[in-house]
């Protein structure tokens, strides 16, 4: 089983690659193409998820074994220039989502699946991704049952609907750390070559929820309005995991460069 060979750096423990986005979806692309192909499976690594995970294990878990662990906070990038580190921006959710399927678009003949969310937002990113990525079919979409944590009849029936699809790629909006676990406890049963937990990025897709303009992104400002339009749910994240995640993250010499698993 070839691994991804990304580099990557320690951050509060955790490998997460150091690459641009495009380098990425390169190593993404070939493992995609090559035959025999078991399912990788990549996360995102910001202050709250890292602050999340440092109390309950099976995320921690989930995030320690990613086969791309991304840098998607702003916080993760300042932590990696305070200790020396060579994370030079962030990378989302979002980002891979977008710059993955365009590479399938221009490939064309693949396919992915989309879990995650409810039926009206499926609908719309199904709307969307028709008139974006024709090169690109949307093999199935499936809104899972709304609750805490998944029974085993959930997930035969969602990982029956998936591998049935016959998806190349198969994107998760759960939200964190549902999505997270989920993909890590079923990776070896998912007959899928890529798998993306990807949360927010199905609202910002469907037009649910308006991205930051590029300019807040690039100043690392773009949890700010999603702060603004929802302060009662997001305020702990900012004002509370962030600074718990610096402090605990210091304590941490981030290591040598090294390949990606």
């Amino acid at each position: 089983m070839k691994p991804l060979q990304l580099e990557t750096e320690s951050i509060n423990g955790y490998p997460v690659c150091r690459e641009s986005a495009p380098h990425i979806i390169e190593s993404i692309m070939a493992h995609i193409e090559d035959t025999g192909r078991p399912c990788r499976y990549f996360s995102c690594l910001n202050p709250h998820s890292a602050e999340m995970a440092a109390s309950e294990p099976a995320f921690h878990d989930a995030l320690l074994n990613s086969d791309i662990l991304t840098p998607d906070g702003v916080g993760v990038v300042i932590v990696s220039r305070l200790t020396g580190g060579n994370i030079h921006r962030r990378v989302t959710g979002m980002d891979i989502f977008e710059t993955l399927t365009r590479r399938m678009d221009a490939n064309g003949g693949m396919s992915c699946f989309f879990l995650g969310s409810t039926e009206e937002t499926l609908a719309k990113i199904r709307a969307r991704m028709a008139a974006d990525y024709p090169g690109v079919t949307v093999a199935g979409t499936l809104s899972p049952p709304f609750k805490p944590a998944f029974d085993a009849a959930d997930s035969e029936e969602m990982l029956g609907r998936i591998n049935e699809s016959g998806a190349d790629v198969l994107w998760v909006g759960l939200t964190a750390p549902k999505q997270e676990k989920w993909l890590h406890e079923h990776r070896d049963r998912l007959d899928v070559a890529f798998a993306g937990a990807i949360g927010a990025a199905f609202d910002f897709y469907a037009g649910n929820i308006r991205r930051a303009g590029p300019v807040l992104q690039n100043l690392g400002l773009e949890w700010l309005p999603r702060l603004l339009q929802e302060p009662r749910r997001l305020w702990r994240r900012s004002l509370v995991s962030a600074p718990r995640f610096f402090i605990r993250s210091l304590r941490h010499r981030p290591s040598e460069t090294h390949g990606g698993r």
